[in-house]
């Protein structure tokens, strides 16, 4: 982690890993094509996101192989106590200003296995996420003001930023209430 609690690329994809397996045990090649397929569907190919191996977690005592074989692309893995432990730990973690590739793939990561957060952890986080676009709207909001006569389409990007940004943020509260 960063010194903010925010992930790291290797972490965004640790917690992809155990948040399949904590939703139920799975063979070694599926789950390493569902990590490659949701995330280069979310941020495309990227060499941030060649992390730890998956064999890593086996070593680390964060999943298991179901019949206690080796890591053959047919084994049934599933998480142990400590990964879930550890899973918890990476849904709890901050989310980095401003939005980027990566963020964007965490934040996705985290409203994908919001689930397996206790109910007051996910309240937590859910208000994290909509503080966060509370400052990007800030920040947005300001540079537009100060780039209202600038040349070019800059007033028009930010425009549409800010637009996207607060309907973000809408979809966090409307988040918010449901949880209670």
């Amino acid at each position: 982690m960063y010194r903010d609690n925010s992930l790291i690329p290797s972490e965004a994809i640790r917690l992809l890993a155990l948040g399949i397996l904590a939703d139920g045990e799975t063979i070694y090649a599926q789950l390493a094509g569902e990590v490659r397929h949701f995330t280069g569907h979310v941020v495309g190919p990227s060499l941030d996101l060649v992390g730890t191996p998956i064999e890593v977690l086996k070593v680390e005592g964060l999943v298991e192989t179901a019949d206690g074989g080796g890591m053959a692309e047919d084994a049934r893995l599933r998480i142990t106590q400590a990964g879930r432990a550890e899973l918890t730990r990476l849904l709890n973690s901050n989310v980095r200003q401003p939005v980027s590739d990566i963020n964007k793939l965490i934040i996705t990561l985290k409203m994908r296995f919001l689930h397996l957060l206790d109910p007051k952890d996910r309240r937590l986080q859910v208000e994290m996420l909509a503080e966060m676009c509370e400052r990007q709207l800030v920040r947005l909001t300001e540079l537009h003001a100060h780039h209202t006569a600038a040349p070019g389409h800059l007033n028009q990007w930010l425009a549409h930023e800010i637009v996207q940004t607060r309907e973000r943020l809408d979809w966090f509260h409307d988040l918010q209430k449901s949880l209670g």
